[in-house]
């Protein structure tokens, strides 16, 4: 796959009640705010779980990241839509894989921004 500066990957779900439960069960995070529903019936969604939208895209992309640096700037719930949007701002060739990084900005189905990224790391070939 060619791989350009400036180029945009975009990938979008909704997180259920049942998916936090098992994130929580998977990874001991079961804070009150993850297990205990609120007025709306709702759970917060931890936060790695919400960053785990742009490892989807790491994932067809074979990326391997040296750093990964996350700003959460509003709670997500169960039942929201976010989309993330990974932009590829550096790209350089070394022998066998490429040097890249990528910013991410995640929003939800109000297009409002929940998180901001910032991941370095190589593409191997």
């Amino acid at each position: 796959m060619e791989l350009k500066q400036g180029q945009v990957f975009v990938w979008s779900r909704t997180f259920s009640k049942e998916e936090v439960f098992q994130f929580a069960e998977l990874t001991g995070d079961q804070g009150v705010h993850h297990m205990e529903r609120n007025k709306d019936g709702k759970v917060m969604v931890q936060g790695l779980l919400t960053a785990s939208l742009g490892t989807k895209i790491g994932g067809d992309l074979n990326y391997i990241a040296k750093t990964m640096d996350s700003v959460y700037l509003r709670p997500v719930f169960s039942g929201d839509t976010i989309e993330c949007e990974l932009t590829l701002t550096k790209v350089k060739q070394k022998d066998d894989y490429k040097e890249v990084e990528f910013e991410s900005v995640y929003r939800n189905q109000e297009s409002k921004e929940v998180l901001k990224g910032y991941s370095k790391g190589i593409i191997r070939e």
